[in-house]
């Protein structure tokens, strides 16, 4: 990293995938803002990273407050000043008791918290951090996904409010990718699979620093890398 410092800001990074994006890219020298909700679980995790050697500090983070994300943005400029990477791994799977996520019973209530956090919350918090990673000389931003949200591929079990959220987050990813076509602002969307995390009951051999793998790749891509696409491990997802 030539001597210089970068500073990688991860939404939901108090836990699972989150938390081991942080780590990964501490691993690699940048200074890492954990942001979250929960005050304790965020200094938790900011004291893991740190006795691991990671340069580490808290950012109180609600994607679902546009307060809450002003403030957090006002925080990280005064503490970094500019902001390399984002990495938008905030997320939540939703209710489903009650058919709540059947498509022919599907409560409109849980699609709407869904997309508050899903895709609104990523709306906000790059919306707010923009003006730090515009200061920065190769600003990448990563947005979580799932190919549960591939029209193609339809995966996973039927949750009609979470896969649809994350069909449009890979569409407002490439919005914003075409945005910044003509930048030097890379934007993408991953896949991190299907992970051993209290989200999938642990259900999985797969582990978080697995899962962390294709967004730490996508964070720290040359000035030449993809834009605008949907990867995991393999390649690229289908839309």
């Amino acid at each position: 990293m030539d001597g210089v410092t970068k500073t990688a800001l991860v939404t939901g990074a108090n836990k699972g995938i989150g938390l081991a994006i942080a780590q990964g890219l501490g691993a690699l020298g940048y200074t890492v803002a954990v942001g979250a909700r929960n005050s304790a679980r965020r200094e938790e995790a900011v004291e893991r990273l740190r006795a691991s050697g990671v340069e580490a500090f808290g950012v109180a983070l609600d994607v679902t407050s546009d307060d809450s994300v002003a403030a957090a943005a006002a925080d990280l400029e005064r503490t970094a000043g500019t902001l390399d990477v984002l990495v938008n791994n905030a997320g939540i799977g939703g209710r489903t008791d009650g058919g709540a996520q059947d498509p022919t019973t599907l409560d409109l209530d849980v699609v709407r918290t869904v997309l508050d956090t899903n895709v609104f919350g990523v709306v906000r918090v790059t919306n707010a951090m923009l003006p730090l990673l515009r200061q920065a000389e190769s600003p990448r931003i990563v947005n979580v996904s799932s190919n549960m949200g591939s029209l193609a591929l339809r995966t996973g079990p039927v949750m009609a409010a979470y896969a649809p959220s994350k069909s449009m987050l890979n569409s407002v990813t490439v919005q914003y990718a075409r945005r910044f076509a003509e930048t030097n602002v890379i934007v993408n969307a991953c896949c991190p699979g299907y992970v051993a995390t209290d989200f999938t009951g642990f259900a999985s051999s797969r582990t978080a620093d697995q899962g962390a793998a294709i967004a730490i790749r996508l964070a720290t891509l040359p000035d030449d890398g993809p834009r605008g696409g949907f990867f995991d491990d393999e390649g690229v997802v289908a839309w």
